[in-house]
C-alpha cells in the first residue's frame, strides 16, 4: 500500500494546507493518509475531508510518497525515533526517492537529515493566512531534492498562496518576518482601531475602517509595484494630518519596534532549532 500524501500532524497548518489541496483537487481524500493523537481531532479530519486518519506515525511515514511534517518543533525528535520511512536502497534515481517536507520552525535541514536518513527533504515556513489561501511559503530544499521534489512541493503550497525558494540560511529570518509577521500586523491593525476608538469613532466602525485600510493598503502595493515609501509619501501633504501622525510613530520608535520584533523572532527560530 502507498499514499500520495501523508501528514503527521493534524493541526491548524496541517488541516489548513490538506483543505486547499483537496479544494484545487491536487490530492483527492484517498490519496491522504493522516497521523493525529487527537481522538477528536481524528473525527473531525475524516467527517470533514473524508480523509483516511490514523494515531500511528508509522503507518503514515512508511508508505507515503510525500510526507509533510506538520508537528510541533519541540516533540520533532521524539516522533522521527518513532518512524522508518519506506526503503530508498532499491531507488536508483533520485526523483523516485520518496520526499519529506518539513513546517517546523527552527529545526534545520542537517536536523532532519541526522534523524531521517539522505533523502529528499524540503524545509518550508509557510504562515498563518495559508489557511485562507492567502499565505505566503518560503521552501529551502536539500541536495537530494530534484526537479520532480521540487515541482511537489510547489504545488503543495502554491494551493495556499505565494512560494519563494530562499538558501536555508535565510529560513530563521523568513520565520521572523513572513511567519511571525501576521501577529505583528494583527498588533497594528488593533492598535489603529483604538487610535480610532480614541478619536471617538465607535469600536465597531473603528474595526472596519482599520482592517480595510490595511487590506487595501497591501493590494495597492502589490497590484500597483510601487515602494512603499512612495505610497507614504503621496498622502503626505505639507503641513497635512498624515505627516503630523507620522511624526508621532517616529518619535515612539515604530519602524525600530517592528524591525526588533522580526529579529526577536529570527533569534528565536534559531534558538528552537538548538
Amino acid at each position: 500500500m502507498s499514499v500520495k500524501l501523508g501528514i503527521i500532524g493534524g493541526g491548524v497548518m496541517g488541516s489548513a494546507i490538506l483543505s486547499r489541496l483537496l479544494e484545487q483537487e491536487i490530492y483527492r481524500p484517498n490519496d491522504v493518509l493522516v497521523s493525529e493523537p487527537d481522538t477528536n481531532r481524528r473525527e473531525i479530519l475524516l467527517q470533514k475531508y473524508g480523509v483516511q486518519v490514523t494515531s500511528d506515525n508509522q503507518a503514515v511515514a512508511g508508505v507515503s510518497e510525500v510526507l509533510l511534517l506538520a508537528i510541533k518543533p519541540q516533540i520533532f525528535e521524539v516522533v522521527a525515533k518513532d518512524i522508518t520511512l519506506g526503503k530508498i536502497d532499491n531507488m536508483k534515481l533520485p526523483e523516485d526517492r520518496s520526499l519529506v517536507i518539513s513546517i517546523l520552525a527552527g529545526v534545520s535541514l542537517g536536523q532532519l537529515e541526522e534523524l531521517l536518513g539522505d533523502r529528499p527533504i524540503i524545509r518550508a515556513m509557510p504562515n498563518t493566512p495559508a489557511t485562507v489561501g492567502a499565505g505566503i511559503t518560503a521552501i529551502a530544499p536539500s541536495k537530494f531534492v530534484g526537479s520532480i521534489h521540487l515541482a511537489k512541493a510547489t504545488a503543495l503550497f502554491g494551493a495556499v498562496g505565494e512560494v519563494v525558494e530562499v538558501p536555508e540560511y535565510l529560513m530563521d529570518a523568513v520565520t521572523g518576518l513572513s511567519g511571525s509577521g501576521p501577529a505583528f500586523v494583527a498588533i497594528a491593525i488593533e492598535a489603529l482601531a483604538d487610535g480610532g476608538v480614541a478619536a471617538g469613532l465607535p469600536r465597531a466602525i473603528a474595526s472596519k475602517l482599520a482592517l480595510s485600510t490595511v487590506l487595501g493598503t497591501a493590494q495597492l502595493l502589490q497590484t500597483t509595484g510601487i515602494h512603499p515609501a512612495e505610497l507614504k509619501d503621496r498622502v503626505t501633504s505639507p503641513g497635512g494630518t498624515t505627516i503630523a501622525g507620522i511624526e508621532q510613530l517616529e518619535s515612539y520608535g515604530f519602524r525600530s519596534a517592528l524591525i526588533k520584533a522580526v529579529q526577536a523572532a529570527k533569534n528565536r527560530s534559531q534558538e528552537l532549532g538548538g
